[in-house]
C-alpha cells in the first residue's frame, strides 16, 4: 500500500512539472512590438543642384 501511495504522488509531482504546473507563481512574459521606422520625407536637391550647376555652366560658356 505504501508503495502505490508512494507511485501516485510522485506521478502527479512529476505531471504537475512536465505540464508547466508552476503554481501560478510566475507572469507571463512582456513582448514589446518592433518599432519601425519610415522615411517618408523626400528629397529633390540630389537632382536640382546638378542641374542648377548645368544651367550656370552653360549661361557661363554662352556669355562668352
Amino acid at each position: 500500500m505504501k508503495k502505490i501511495a508512494l507511485a501516485v504522488a510522485l506521478s502527479a509531482a512529476a505531471s504537475t512539472a512536465f505540464a508547466g504546473g508552476h503554481g501560478g507563481k510566475y507572469a507571463d512574459p512582456v513582448i514589446e512590438p518592433a518599432v519601425i521606422v519610415e522615411d517618408t520625407k523626400k528629397s529633390s536637391a540630389g537632382i536640382i543642384v546638378p542641374l542648377m550647376l548645368l544651367v550656370i555652366i552653360a549661361a557661363a560658356v554662352a556669355a562668352k
